[in-house]
């Protein structure tokens, strides 16, 4: 039986490290920024560890959180963004058993990321498999969460089916596709250009398109999936864009088919007939990980730690990292992000 973890005093190995770097929101000329700068190094609680970040990932809700249009959750940092890392355990809190200092770990933090560490509840995080780079380790926890949450536990995508995944070129659509591909499903992506279609097949797409835009403006894709599926539909979408995809999509969906809403970029507002939702006996489910309590954080740290990282492990899963830039050019990674140019993940590297 192993023994009970020593006093905090004994196995915090930074305890004498006053400050380190963190890529802080601050008030600039007229706008809110990042600036680089030290802060306070955290120390773990009860059933906490501190982790000496490697790498981190950019994601849209840091680039909103640094706009001011998405506080962070109250156990979190309000002015260091950051969701997701990858690194070493670098001291234990009282009442941890399960992981060791030194260990290398990977997971979802409510914010916090762009700093040198973060404190964390140990059961929300996973060890990374052997031979994983912290690099594309960094860049699973949030997709591949997120992806196999919305798609696999919540819509319960089965063998056999098709998934329309939309923005097919971001990190969840990346993560998505090699889901479905792993599940024996059919996926369907769109994006804005071919090139990303392209990408997306090299993982897993069985088919692309490239929405047409109406005189309205409105996306045109429903029927080009329908000709996809032999005039069926799809039986999930992992609805990523919203605002004026969304109506489309319910028109793409089969009978009692699933749209799983997890991003607003195209906005947060739409014109939806519920008739077709009700006649079509469609399910329409919104979903988010940050705001989550910590039971539900620790059970999405437990997907990752038994059902992605074996797969990540064995070659099944892949992280499709666009590139890795440096902590102190997160700027220029935001507006990267921004841009929509990439494909999958935008990887900082911390330490």
């Amino acid at each position: 039986m192993r023994s009970a973890p020593a006093p905090l005093t004994a196995v915090v190995r930074l305890a004498s490290m006053a400050a380190m770097r963190a890529a802080v929101i601050v008030e600039g000329a007229g706008n809110r920024q990042l600036e680089l700068r030290d802060v306070e190094t955290p120390n773990p609680g009860p059933g906490q560890v501190r982790v000496r970040i490697h790498a981190t990932a950019v994601n849209r809700a840091d680039l909103l959180q640094v706009a001011g249009h998405y506080p962070a959750p109250p156990d979190a940092p309000a002015d260091i963004p950051g969701l997701e890392i990858a690194g070493e355990v670098d001291a234990i809190g009282p009442g941890v058993l399960d992981l060791s200092v030194g260990e290398r770990v990977f997971g979802l933090v409510g914010g916090g990321a762009y700093a040198e560490a973060v404190v964390v509840y140990a059961r929300t995080l996973a060890k990374m498999p052997v031979g994983l780079s912290f690099t594309d380790a960094a860049a699973i926890p949030e997709a591949f969460i997120t992806a196999y949450d919305a798609v696999v536990t919540q819509a319960g995508l089965s063998a056999g089916e098709t998934l329309l995944v939309h923005a097919v070129g971001s990190g969840v659509g990346t993560a998505a596709v090699q889901i479905a591909r792993a599940i024996g499903a059919d996926a369907i992506g769109t994006a804005r250009g071919e090139k990303k279609l392209v990408q997306a097949a090299g993982i897993g797409l069985r088919h692309g398109i490239v929405p047409k835009v109406r005189e309205d403006k409105s996306p045109e894709f429903a029927s080009d999936v329908r000709n996809l599926t032999n005039g069926r539909g799809a039986d999930v979408c992992l609805e990523l864009v919203g605002g004026a995809y969304v109506p489309e999509s319910i028109d793409a969906l089969a009978q009692r088919g699933r749209l799983m809403l997890v991003g607003l970029m195209a906005g947060n507002r739409t014109n939806l007939d519920l008739g077709r939702v009700l006649s079509r006996r469609l399910t329409v489910t919104g979903t988010v990980l940050r705001s989550r309590p910590l039971e539900e954080k620790i059970a999405a740290g437990q997907l990752l730690a038994r059902h992605i990282a074996p797969l990540v492990g064995a070659g099944v899963f892949t992280p499709v990292v666009d590139r890795v830039m440096p902590l102190a050019e997160v700027a220029a990674a935001h507006a990267y992000v921004a841009s929509n140019e990439g494909f999958g993940k935008v990887v900082l590297s911390v330490t």
